[in-house]
């Protein structure tokens, strides 16, 4: 009889030898483990919450989250940029002080400026002023600005150099002045030196960790400044820095920095954009005399002219409101200016370099002008 084999490779009797190991059991009464060569696997030894990959990965997430998070809600700004970037101590509220002849924090370039001396002005108010109060005077007012006759206030060529010599700063400043870099030389020649002879609010901007930041200023009179054609400070010649209009407060700034002799909070101004391009600033000399500066001209064109019948620019006096606020399409309420010196009742903007309202209308002929006054501009 024939015998078939059997279907697996495992044999079908019982073994011919002994059994491997131990022939009793373990003392402790269970079952006998499997040995490693056996048919299964032991189960893995079950890991702590802490040995998990995924987790430890998900935690540590969510812990530096919580870190970014403390770290942006506590900063003094908020997690922005602006003044506390700029290495200046000022913070929300403040105006750093800042004399004629102080280069001041942060500056871009070398001091350009050739003179800061100006005979100073008080400006006369036509309402009383509240604490907060915002004293705003027209770029193209006679007397606002004042310098030497034939001697420009800055060197423009010179800041020009500094510039060309710094192209990571010309580009910083390029992104204030809201030009191209390479319009930067053009940009400054267009500009007109003077000096200011009133006490003015202005934003400043430094240069800091390759870029531009800024801060809310107070220029002493006497400070050698360039501005545009509609009469508003752009260039700081002590320092090479640009200056754009100063951002209205809702409160009474708080001061910092060095005052000067004779300062007073309310009588420093804020200059407004004049409602149409000067074609001619009207200045005053340290000795008292009278000049006109032609727009962008460095003082080679200026020429004698008469007393102007007023010349004290008078200003304006206003609640200032919050930034925000400056976009409103509302037309200005208050009533015209008394004077052909151009004064304005809005408060200052943000650093735009204008105005968010419409400027107010010019005064009638005639209406206290005195003096040479034909080739100034706002007419009258």
């Amino acid at each position: 009889m024939s015998v078939e084999p059997p279907s697996s490779g495992r044999p079908t009797g019982p073994p011919s030898g002994p059994l491997s190991g131990p022939s009793q059991p373990p003392s402790g009464g269970g079952p006998p483990s499997e040995p490693p060569s056996g048919g299964g696997q032991a189960p893995e030894p079950r890991r702590p919450w802490w040995g998990s990959v995924p987790r430890v990965a998900l935690i540590a997430t969510a812990v530096v989250a919580a870190v970014i998070l403390a770290v942006v809600l506590t900063r003094p700004d908020g997690g922005g940029t602006g003044a506390s970037d700029g290495g200046t101590s000022t913070s929300e509220g403040e105006v750093f002080l800042q004399p004629a002849a102080d280069t001041g924090p942060d500056p871009f370039t070398e001091s350009t400026a050739k003179e800061s001396s100006a005979s100073p002005v008080s400006p006369s108010p036509t309402e009383p002023a509240t604490q907060n109060a915002v004293q705003a005077v027209q770029g193209g007012a006679p007397g606002l600005y004042g310098g030497t006759r034939n001697v420009a206030s800055c060197d423009v060529e010179k800041q020009i150099t500094y510039f060309q010599g710094a192209p990571d700063k010309q580009r910083a400043f390029a992104s204030v002045a809201r030009v191209d870099p390479p319009d930067v030389p053009a940009y400054l020649r267009s500009l007109t030196p003077v000096v200011l002879r009133i006490d003015t609010r202005v934003t400043n901007h430094g240069y800091s960790d390759g870029r531009a930041t800024s801060y809310q200023a107070v220029l002493q009179a006497g400070t050698a400044v360039l501005v545009d054609d509609r009469g508003m400070p752009r260039v700081r010649c002590a320092c090479g820095n640009p200056l754009s209009a100063p951002v209205a407060q809702q409160s009474a700034p708080k001061t910092t920095g060095d005052a000067w002799p004779g300062f007073k909070q309310s009588n420093v101004v804020a200059v407004t954009p004049a409602p149409k391009p000067v074609d001619v600033f009207v200045m005053c000399e340290p000795d008292g005399e009278w000049f006109k500066r032609h727009k962008g001209d460095t003082g080679e064109k200026d020429r004698k002219t008469e007393k102007p019948g007023k010349p004290s620019p008078s200003v304006s006096v206003t609640t200032p409101t919050s930034p925000t606020d400056t976009a409103s399409t509302e037309p200005p309420t208050s009533e015209p200016p008394t004077s052909d010196t151009g004064t304005s009742s809005q408060p200052p903007t943000s650093d735009t370099g204008t105005s968010s309202q419409p400027p107010p209308p010019p005064p009638p002929p005639g209406d206290g002008t005195g003096g040479d006054t034909t080739d100034q501009a706002p007419s009258s």
